[in-house]
């Protein structure tokens, strides 16, 4: 074949996939995926401000890798911060372009996955079975259960379903809290004294509700391994003290009265930090995101169970007169009556 005829053959050839390219490039190309469908399970706690910051227009990144699609409304008509709550979320979330439902099975019909945030401990139970059986994973917020008793059998559906589950405070995951475990100038952490807010709520552990924020600051700076607890208890105010092994000492102080706050005071091997603040919801959503796409948990299922278990240890040693409480002797009285649980 003379040079002409080739250059002429490759010249056609170069134009046909040229125009391949143009009408099968974009098609080829890959589609920017669909939004994480996600459904609110209890609409009485967290349901409008996490609604606001994931449907908002402002929602860039990985918030806009899901959203909002339906809630159920849920509600514990004897919990009155449930029935205020819920009177001023429903409706804002509906603006926002969330379907309203009215059942739980509606609810799991639409979405891809579940964020459970009835403010009542004492439903999770119950409400999280049916999201198991429909294998959605679930990020239940804080506390994940009334007792520990509770959570333990929560955990071990999710683990038989194996349906991916979390629960953390958004404490936990501010970015300062986080930066500080491995902080070279702080060196490793070898104690903590963290607070915040400790009002209780009916039919709850008094620390369940709102003390769970700065406990739950603790374990995210000295993390799992406390071993025994004890507590002093006055009106309107808290200090339990935590032994990590290893002889680390970690502190929450809960307020109920005066000035409030969040924050922490981390003693390492080489510096002293203060963190702690609330950095507002989104680094909780962002890890929420994630944990939707990976099925991977930012916090252990042992670690939400021995803060729970903490609090617990907590309450039996205020009935104690202050006496330390191991964490193992909680634990082992919750398996024994999670045991006969299906």
């Amino acid at each position: 074949m003379s040079r002409a005829r080739c250059q002429c053959v490759w010249s056609f050839s170069l134009l046909v996939a040229v125009i391949a390219g143009c009408v099968t490039g974009p098609a080829a190309a890959a589609e920017p995926a669909k939004p994480i469908r996600v459904g609110i399970l209890g609409m009485d706690a967290h349901a409008l401000p996490w609604t606001q910051t994931i449907n908002g227009p402002k929602a860039t990144g990985e918030l806009a890798e899901m959203r909002i699609v339906a809630g159920y409304p849920g509600g514990s008509p004897d919990l009155p911060a449930s029935v205020q709550i819920l009177s001023k979320s429903v409706e804002p979330c509906r603006k926002l372009g969330v379907e309203i439902v009215d059942s739980i099975d509606r609810l799991l019909s639409k979405v891809d996955a579940v964020l459970l945030l009835s403010i009542d401990g004492r439903v999770h139970l119950a409400q999280a079975r049916p999201v198991f059986a429909a294998k959605k994973p679930v990020f239940i917020d804080k506390p994940v259960a009334n007792t520990l008793a509770d959570a333990m059998t929560i955990y071990r559906l999710a683990k038989e379903s194996k349906v991916p589950c979390f629960t953390s405070s958004a404490l936990r995951m501010a970015p300062a809290t986080v930066a500080v475990r491995t902080d070279p100038a702080v060196g490793g952490v070898r104690g903590c004294d963290a607070y915040s807010p400790a009002s209780a709520m009916p039919f709850h552990p008094d620390l369940f509700y709102y003390g769970i924020h700065g406990i739950e600051t603790l374990f995210g700076i000295m993390g799992p391994g406390c071993q025994s607890v004890s507590r002093v208890h006055a009106e309107n105010y808290d200090v339990v003290v935590g032994l990590w092994e290893g002889g680390r000492i970690g502190t929450f102080r809960g307020t109920r009265e005066g000035a409030h706050g969040y924050g922490a005071t981390v003693f390492g091997k080489k510096g002293v930090a203060t963190v702690g603040k609330f950095e507002g919801y989104e680094p909780l959503l962002i890890q929420i995101v994630r944990f939707f796409k990976t099925g991977k948990a930012p916090v252990t299922p042992e670690e939400s169970l021995e803060v729970i278990a903490f609090m617990e240890a907590a309450n039996e040693s205020l009935q104690k007169g202050g006496c330390p409480v191991t964490i193992e002797s909680v634990m082992e009285k919750a398996r024994k009556e999670a045991a006969g649980r299906k």
